[in-house]
């Protein structure tokens, strides 16, 4: 029977499923992967994604809810916003580059 250490498949859980990291000068923003979240904030991830492609959304206003999701706590969300200063353009970016790095079986942009 095989036997794993514990450590170890913390280990590849992080590697596999990490957090993608943002600098913010001396600071470092991780966004979770969906998976590491509790369900309840993944429900509402998966919520916030179907109303960003209906009529009339707010992509700033969802993007930025988002964020604050999926944060690893909420005082460096606030700090990423701010940064970000509702720049659709920069929230989209961010947005791009934490979808490629939690796509299943890749490794997170911070592992780079």
């Amino acid at each position: 029977m095989a036997s794993f250490p514990l450590d170890d498949i913390r280990r590849a859980a992080e590697a596999k499923y990490g957090s993608t990291d943002i600098e913010l000068g001396d600071e470092t923003v991780r966004l979770l992967n969906p998976l590491r979240l509790p369900k309840a904030k993944r429900t509402e991830l998966s919520q916030l994604q179907d109303h960003m492609g209906g009529d009339g959304a707010d992509q700033e206003e969802l993007l930025s809810e988002a964020i604050r999701l999926v944060a690893d706590t909420s005082q460096s969300a606030e700090k990423l916003l701010a940064a970000v200063n509702g720049d659709l353009a920069l929230l989209a970016e961010i947005f791009d580059r934490y979808g490629r790095g939690t796509q299943v079986g890749e490794a997170s942009a911070s592992q780079d």
